[in-house]
C-alpha cells in the first residue's frame, strides 16, 4: 500500500504523520487490497475562523475509490472522524462482498433439479394437459349477449359474433347499450 501525505498551508510534523499512518493502518483489517491512500491536510479560514480539513482518497483493487472529506477545528479530530467514516465505508464494501454469495447458473440449476428426473416430470405434465374450449371463442348472438349483460352487473361483454368478428357490447351513461 502506497501512502502519500500532503499538507497545504499547514506543516505536517512527525507526530501528525505518525498519527495519519497509524490511522491508515487500521484499514488493513478489512482485507480489501488497498492500492494507495492519498491524504491531503489543509488549513483554511472562513468567516474569520480557522479550521483544518482532511481529505482521504483510498484506492481499492477492483473496486471504486473511497473519497472522504472531513473538517474540524483540530487536525487530529478531523483525522479521527475521517478514519471512522472510512472504516464504515470499508466495512460496508467488505460486508457486501462476503455476505452475498455468487452462485453460478449451472450450480443453481443443479440445486433446483436435485433429485428430479426431468424426463419423468415432462411425461407427467403431458398426461395432465386437457384442452378446453372457452365460451369466449364460441360464436354468440348479440341478443343473447345483451340479455346476459342486463342480468349481470358488468359494464361490458366481449364476444365473437356469428361472422367471426370480435365484438364489444357495453352500457352507456345514458342507460342505452353500445356495440363495437
Amino acid at each position: 500500500m502506497n501512502i502519500s501525505l500532503t499538507g497545504r498551508h499547514v506543516e505536517l510534523t512527525d507526530a501528525i504523520k505518525a498519527h495519519m499512518t497509524t490511522s491508515i493502518e487500521t484499514l488493513n483489517k478489512y482485507n480489501m487490497d488497498i492500492i494507495s491512500v492519498n491524504v491531503v491536510a489543509t488549513a483554511q479560514t472562513k468567516k474569520g475562523k480557522d479550521f483544518m480539513s482532511v481529505e482521504f482518497a483510498i484506492h481499492l483493487s477492483h473496486k471504486n475509490s473511497i473519497i472522504i472529506k472531513q473538517s474540524d477545528r483540530d487536525l487530529y479530530a478531523a483525522i479521527d472522524l475521517a478514519i471512522e467514516r472510512a472504516q464504515k465505508a470499508m466495512r460496508r464494501i467488505h460486508d457486501r462482498a462476503t455476505d452475498h454469495q455468487k452462485v453460478g447458473l449451472n450450480e443453481a440449476k443443479s440445486a433446483a433439479n436435485n433429485g428430479i428426473n426431468l424426463n419423468e416430470a415432462k411425461e407427467a405434465l403431458e398426461d395432465e394437459i386437457v384442452p378446453v374450449e372457452l365460451e369466449l371463442y364460441k360464436p354468440r348472438e348479440v341478443e343473447d349477449v345483451l340479455q346476459d349483460l342486463k342480468e349481470s352487473g358488468k359494464m361490458f361483454e366481449i364476444f365473437i359474433d356469428n361472422e367471426d368478428k370480435t365484438r364489444v357490447l357495453y352500457k352507456r351513461n345514458d342507460g342505452k347499450f353500445g356495440l363495437y
